[in-house]
């Protein structure tokens, strides 16, 4: 009996497959869980593109750009656009001056103030980051009805009474978790 020819063998490196497609659950707490975890994938999928893209955190990132858009902003008001701790925009900081991407003035009569500014190699980085530079999920919320946000925001909130979270992780950007 004759051989019969081999198929070619593809020496492609294997593709990352999505997740094989599982049946929806008939439970309603199965079906939230669903929920979230797309949620937190597509988070977590943008930040993995700004690191590869910009090289930075996907918070540091944010916090460029709004250093960005108001030049001589403050730390106080650094943290008050991103909605995070003093301490945290902070520490946001830090790694930004280090990289040089931002530098601090001391002007006016308080000489205490520190006031923020992008520099050059900061302005390179931005350019070459996938936006929403604040992520995708404050992009999204932004765009959702007035009733559905406070909807949400009254079922997170009962959600959150059961986990009995920290009410002070709130205030950690989701590229830092």
């Amino acid at each position: 009996m004759p051989a019969t020819p081999r198929a070619a063998v593809s020496r492609k490196a294997p593709s990352r497959a999505a997740a094989p497609p599982v049946a929806e659950p008939q439970e309603p707490a199965a079906r939230v869980l669903r929920r979230f975890r797309s949620v937190f994938n597509a988070v977590k999928t943008h930040f993995q593109q700004v690191q590869r893209s910009a090289g930075i955190g996907g918070a540091q990132l944010w916090a460029l750009s709004v250093i960005d858009a108001q030049p001589n902003i403050g730390v106080g008001g650094l943290a008050l656009a991103m909605d995070i701790h003093q301490s945290t925009a902070s520490n946001l900081l830090k790694a930004l001056l280090k990289a040089q991407m931002v530098s601090t003035h001391r002007d006016g009569a308080d000489r205490r103030a520190v006031r923020l500014r992008i520099t050059p190699a900061g302005t390179r980085v931005l350019r070459k980051a996938p936006g929403p530079f604040a992520g995708v999920l404050p992009g999204a919320l932004a765009q959702l009805d007035p009733e559905v946000l406070a909807r949400l925001d009254q079922d997170l909130g009962q959600l959150l009474e059961k986990l009995q979270a920290d009410e002070r992780a709130a205030g950690i950007p989701l590229a830092q978790l």
